[in-house]
């Protein structure tokens, strides 16, 4: 049996690949996740051999689940998206298969039939190999976009990545600061991380985004709770639940 995990914030994209693989006698779905803290906990504690993998999901997207879980770790992937135009050709590039939502019947059987093949050849470190290399490609696209759109004030604004210290909720607005200066968006947390560079912004909590080269050092709290440290002062708490991510950042444990 192929034991098999869905990772999507969407309840609905969960229940209609739900009901697609409950069609398919070799495949045991071993869990839900909505989020990417949660997923990267499942998958460390489970170890599925398949994962449905939505790219857009809240507290991680699905490329911080694959960089915080590691490369080498990683179950197959199939992954799941509405319409992000720089995966799908970084998927292309590389070979690794995907479903465009919403997802259709024949367009799921091929993609199960690819990773049926996969795991019954034993290559799997072929796919995770192709997938590190896209992970790269991504993070060089990313960086190469180097700035935040927002909307602040009835004005669009266009932050560079590099300026920005932190993003912080606020009610229903996020407050961006940029060196040392607010400014007020009515965007949530999670729709800014997804215009943010990977590779320079890291989520401490569900309320706190740091530019990682602001964070000047981790101390240990009580009963395994830590607290980050910015080059001005700051003081954020690391929630347990983004512990994984900030590790697989920093290439090693807290």
């Amino acid at each position: 049996m192929i034991r098999a995990l869905i990772a999507d914030d969407e309840a609905l994209a969960r229940e209609g690949l739900r009901v697609m693989l409950a069609d398919v006698e070799d495949v045991e779905i071993v869990g839900e996740c909505a989020d990417g803290a949660e997923t990267i906990s499942f998958i460390e504690r489970v170890r599925p051999d398949l994962l449905f993998l939505d790219i857009q999901m809240p507290e991680g997207s699905g490329f911080d689940v694959l960089r915080a879980v590691g490369v080498d770790a990683v179950p197959a992937v199939i992954f799941v998206t509405a319409h992000d135009q720089h995966a799908l050709e970084a998927f292309h590039v590389h070979a690794v298969d995907y479903l465009l939502k919403p997802v259709t019947g024949e367009r799921f059987a091929v993609a199960m039939a690819r990773a049926r093949r996969l795991l019954g050849e034993g290559a799997e470190d072929d796919l995770r190999e192709r997938i590190g290399a896209m992970l790269a490609s991504l993070e060089r696209t990313s960086r190469g976009l180097g700035r935040l759109t927002v909307r602040a004030d009835g004005r669009t604004v266009l932050l560079r990545n590099e300026e920005i210290d932190r993003i912080e909720a606020d009610g229903n607005y996020a407050r961006v600061v940029v060196r040392g200066r607010a400014v007020l968006v009515r965007e949530t947390l999670g729709d800014l991380e997804q215009q943010l560079d990977p590779a320079r912004f890291i989520r401490v909590h569900r309320s706190t985004i740091l530019n990682i080269d602001r964070v000047r050092e981790i101390q240990p709290m009580f009963r395994g709770e830590h607290v980050v440290i910015t080059t001005d002062g700051g003081r954020f708490p690391l929630s347990r639940k983004y512990r994984a991510l900030l590790e697989a950042r920093l290439g090693k444990r807290i």
